[in-house]
């Protein structure tokens, strides 16, 4: 009973730990950015979905809202904190949809299985469609963050606005490339679940 109590200690604080890295690791690819107006381009969708993907939705959703909620109370951890604010008020700004998407890709990747998702090279065709798959998934998964960033955005600024021209177009050809990478990766990146 005492060796129970104690493995599950130890995942506890793996998953702590976890939790803790993630959330500077959300901070820094936030402040790793291309400048647009309104929305920064930045790194934080690959990390969200990464997160997801190496350790699962539970610890990527306990990351993703430890994260929004350091910076709901005034850590400067979002991408255009602390020069155009902090807190409460940042994070209903113009990126709140987004932010509050990450949240949603990162519980979709749980739709991501590890068993159906299993390739040891790039040489078959069920490679290929493993691969294929792996990517519309996380399309789909990415999809929620603009989805709800856009629909935030419209509200906000208007719905008179160019909202697509703004909130997604100019990402795109650079989303595809992070999913196209996360793809890539995703046999190594599965690996990083055994530390829990």
């Amino acid at each position: 009973m005492e060796a129970v109590k104690k493995i599950e200690l130890n995942r506890i604080i793996k998953i702590v730990i976890i939790t803790m890295l993630g959330t500077l690791l959300l901070t820094v690819s936030s402040k790793v950015k291309i400048p647009f107006y309104p929305v920064p381009m930045t790194m934080q969708t690959f990390v969200v979905l990464f997160l997801g993907l190496a350790f699962g939705y539970k610890v990527g959703l306990a990351t993703v809202s430890l994260y929004l909620l350091e910076g709901i109370f005034g850590l400067p951890v979002f991408a255009n904190s602390p020069e155009k604010g902090i807190g409460l008020v940042y994070f209903t700004g113009p990126t709140m949809g987004y932010l509050v998407g990450f949240l949603v890709a990162v519980y979709f990747t749980k739709f991501i299985s590890r068993k159906n998702v299993n390739w040891s090279g790039y040489k078959s065709l069920n490679t290929l469609v493993a691969f294929l798959i792996l990517f519309t998934k996380l399309l789909i998964s990415v999809s929620f963050i603009y989805i709800l960033g856009l629909l935030w955005l419209g509200y906000l600024i208007g719905w008179d606005k160019p909202i697509f021209e703004l909130g997604a177009q100019p990402f795109l050809l650079a989303e595809l490339f992070k999913l196209l990478l996360l793809t890539v990766l995703y046999p190594w990146i599965k690996k990083l679940n055994k530390f829990i």
